[in-house]
C-alpha cells in the first residue's frame, strides 16, 4: 500500500501550517516554497482540504490559509482520508459484497488488520507531534548515541 503524491504533499502543507499556527494566514506561495511543491498542485490541495474543513482561507491581497482547528485537535488520518479516501488495501475491505469469498476468507482477514494498523498509526499522530519531530530533527537533537 503507497500514498499517494496527493497524501504525501497534502501532510506536508497541513505539517506548514501546522509550524506557522497562531501567527495569522499563511499565504500559498511560501508553503510552495518552504515545502518545495508546485503552487498551482497546492491550490488543487487546499481545495480538498478546505471541503474536508481542515483549513480555512481568505481571499485577496492578504489572503492566505490557516488551520480550521488547534494542531493537537487535526490527526493525520483525517488529512489522509480527505486526500486519498479509504484506505483499505483491496475493494473486499470496505465492501465484501464485491468477492463472493470474503466471509471465508482469511486473506481478507489480512488485509482488514492492515488497514486497521495503517489507521491506528495515523489517527494516534496529530500535527503537534510532527512539528514536534520536525523540531528536533531540524535542531539536530534527535540523534542517538551509544557506547
Amino acid at each position: 500500500m503507497r500514498l499517494s503524491t496527493k497524501g504525501r504533499y497534502s501532510i506536508r502543507a497541513m505539517l506548514d501550517l501546522a509550524q506557522h499556527y497562531g501567527e495569522g494566514l499563511v499565504l500559498l506561495k511560501d508553503v510552495a516554497r518552504r515545502q518545495d511543491i508546485s503552487e498551482r498542485y497546492l491550490e488543487h490541495l487546499f481545495l480538498t482540504l478546505k471541503a474536508a474543513g481542515l483549513v480555512n482561507s481568505s481571499r485577496g491581497a492578504h489572503g492566505g490559509f490557516v488551520l480550521s482547528r488547534k494542531p493537537a485537535e487535526i490527526n493525520l488520518l483525517e488529512i489522509v482520508r480527505a486526500c486519498e479516501g479509504d484506505l483499505a488495501p483491496v475493494e473486499c475491505v470496505t465492501d465484501p459484497k464485491t468477492c463472493a469469498r470474503s466471509p471465508r476468507c482469511s486473506a481478507r482477514d489480512v488485509w482488514c488488520d492492515i488497514k486497521d494498523a495503517v489507521e491506528e498509526v495515523l489517527s494516534s499522530r496529530t500535527l503537534d507531534d510532527i512539528v514536534a519531530e520536525q523540531a528536533k530533527k531540524e535542531s539536530g537533537t534527535n540523534n542517538m548515541y551509544v557506547i
